[in-house]
């Protein structure tokens, strides 16, 4: 006998009758021999029904009155599947996000899970009673007995993890799609469904806007190892599995907020190549990494940074045996970008950085949380260390530093993020290096089989927007300053470029800066970095609401140089312009004009021939 949790969103419980299909589904699984622990999202449209009824009272409604609003739909929903179970003879019982004991913090619309108490639960599973749980809500505390929600994309949060608590089987996420799909069934009908995907890589995915997964349910599996399947609740396809490594024994008290940071790495055998004033436009960056990729050289992060005018900086990391090479290629490719140029301009120039590193901080649990980065470069730059390239993740965030100040950076993180230097953890060849905390589910990367393709899906996010800071003073705690504001502000950034290009003003050393936001975020985001230019010395801040971010992700592309290249090229062909790159180690992501974000996510889903034989079309 296993024990089962199961989730049903919206459109899966959307009518009487999709309810009563639901119903059949669950009452054939106990009848196979298993304990099920079901949850639900309020039925179809409910919660944007409830949404438009509060602005109709108030423009600005109070959050706890939200929630105690919002928190009745998915109360019809368990009170109607339950009574369709027991029209089934099959004995189940409605409970509430607060009767099953599900504990929060008290953050009225976004709350995170604290821990869950059990008892009441088990007890009714003992009883043979299949529980049907209200997704989407708890408790404040036994005191305060506020109605919280979790914000969106709830209800999988709550089903994974009740799945975590009460050490489930598997937990399956049904939803109106066959399971995880290449890319947006939506925009290419022929995306291909997966037998299985890694965590990392899902985490990667559900971040940048796939809608199938929340992130912070595949957080949870990831930290607690609940093995997790997607399946449609329309037919009895086998689904996609998400796969997570086995954790040792991680504590369920405070089980959403305990630890973000779960692992320091570093690497002191990188050296960095940088073309300075490359034309703006498109296929320079398909020219460059082409050729980078027919030289057999495996290029690590990648950026390329927004600057005024007409060019752009493009700058990578690589391996020191490889440095020849790619310096090679780049110093042969710069004559040709020049004599493109605009003759006003500056020419394009290569330049060469040896004895740098490159340390990283890494955890599923930082997803959502501004205050981890902006944690990572204070710690930085207390210690000293000034930071030369960002490069970011929703699982890890890595730093280039000087070679001389890795040690000092990574003792310092280990001790801001809780990290017991020299107790646990691998020291790898090469300078490579990473600590790990004890209980750690954390991999390098989660292989599926050797026979994984590199590129395992494609993701668009037309919901950011970029602000570029001119002129910031090159100096250690400029990053701690301005992402720390933003922190305070609840304010999550996303992608974050900093620039090659350094130009002494007035005697102080500056480069620009560049950073996506939730669109919403943008205009707030931008006028309180303004009030603050004068005090901080930094020029104007430029906000553009106009972009798409596309992006690719697999942990196949490890060691597979042409990946970028292939990318870059799909959308040089569409004559897509890139307007920004930043990498990690399974993960690509792109700045594209709004107008063009389909359009590239579609060449990009062809160029990696994606494609499924079958088209999948998404129920109303």
């Amino acid at each position: 006998m296993a024990l089962i949790v199961q989730k049903y969103g919206g459109t899966s419980v959307g009518s009487v009758e999709r309810i009563q299909a639901v119903a059949q589904r669950v009452y054939k699984t106990v009848k196979a021999g298993n304990s099920i622990v079901v949850v639900v999202s309020a039925m179809g449209k409910t919660t944007d029904g409830l949404v438009k009824l509060a602005t109709e009272i108030s423009p600005n409604p109070n959050r706890r009155e939200m929630d105690m609003l919002l928190s009745t739909g998915e109360q019809v929903t368990i009170a109607l599947l339950s009574m369709a179970l027991q029209e089934l003879g099959q004995p189940a019982i409605s409970m509430t996000g607060a009767q099953v004991g599900i504990v929060t913090e008290a953050e009225h619309s976004r709350a995170r899970i604290l821990h869950i108490e059990t008892t009441r639960l088990t007890r009714h599973i003992n009883a043979g009673k299949v529980v049907v749980v209200a997704g989407f809500q708890g408790i404040s505390s036994a005191g305060e007995m506020e109605i919280t929600t979790l914000g969106r994309g709830g209800s999988d949060t709550s089903a994974v993890a009740i799945a975590a608590a009460l050490k489930a089987n598997f937990c399956e996420i049904y939803t109106d799609v066959p399971g995880i799909l290449t890319t947006d069934p939506r925009l290419v009908a022929e995306a291909q469904l997966m037998d299985a995907i890694s965590c990392d890589e899902m985490l990667e995915l559900a971040s940048l806007g796939a809608k199938v997964l929340h992130p912070r349910a595949v957080e949870i599996a990831r930290n607690y190892g609940v093995p997790l399947v997607v399946r449609s609740s329309w037919t009895d396809q086998p689904g996609t599995w998400v796969t997570s490594a086995k954790p040792q024994g991680r504590s369920l008290i405070n089980l959403e907020i305990a630890r973000p940071v779960d692992a320091v790495e570093f690497d002191t055998d990188q050296a960095k190549v940088a073309l300075l004033r490359v034309p703006d436009k498109p296929g320079v960056a398909a020219r460059l990494f082409g050729e980078i990729s027919r030289q057999k050289v495996d290029v690590d992060l990648i950026i390329q940074s927004v600057h005024e005018g007409n060019s752009n900086d493009i700058a990578f990391t690589v391996t020191t045996p490889v440095l020849r090479r790619a310096e090679a290629v780049a110093t042969a490719i710069a004559p040709a970008l020049r004599s493109q140029s605009n003759p006003k301009l500056e020419e394009a120039e290569v330049m060469v950085e040896h004895n740098i590193a490159k340390v990283s901080i890494a955890g599923a649990g930082m997803i959502g949380r501004p205050g981890v980065a902006a944690k990572m470069f204070a710690t930085l730059a207390e210690a000293g260390v000034n930071i030369q390239m960002i490069s970011t993740s929703e699982v890890k965030v890595s730093c280039v530093v000087d070679a001389a100040q890795c040690d000092r950076a990574v003792i310092a993180l280990c001790t801001a993020f809780e990290i017991k230097v020299g107790d646990k953890g691998t020291r790898g060849q090469g300078g490579q290096g990473r600590i790990i905390e004890k209980t750690s589910p954390l991999s390098p990367h989660s292989p599926l089989s050797s026979s994984s393709p590199p590129v395992r899906g494609v993701a668009l996010d037309l919901n950011q927007a970029r602000l570029a800071i001119r002129q910031l003073p090159d100096r250690p705690g400029m990053a701690a300053k301005l992402f720390g504001l933003l922190a305070q502000h609840n304010i999550s950034v996303d992608m974050i470029i900093q620039s090659q290009r350094c130009r002494v003003i007035d005697g102080v050393p500056r480069r620009d800066i560049a950073f996506t936001v939730s669109r919403i975020d943008g205009e707030n985001a931008r006028e309180m970095l303004t009030q603050v230019a004068a005090e901080l010395g930094w020029d104007e801040v430029v906000l553009d609401s106009a972009i798409a971010k596309v992006s690719i992700v697999g942990a196949g592309m490890l060691g597979q140089p042409g990946v970028a290249a292939k990318m870059f090229e799909a959308l040089a062909q569409q004559q897509i312009n890139i307007q920004m790159i930043a990498t990690s180690e399974i993960k690509i992501s792109c700045v594209v004009a709004q107008e063009q974000g389909v359009k590239a996510l579609q060449a990009i889903h062809a160029a990696f021939q994606l494609a499924g034989s079958e088209k999948f079309v998404v129920p109303a």
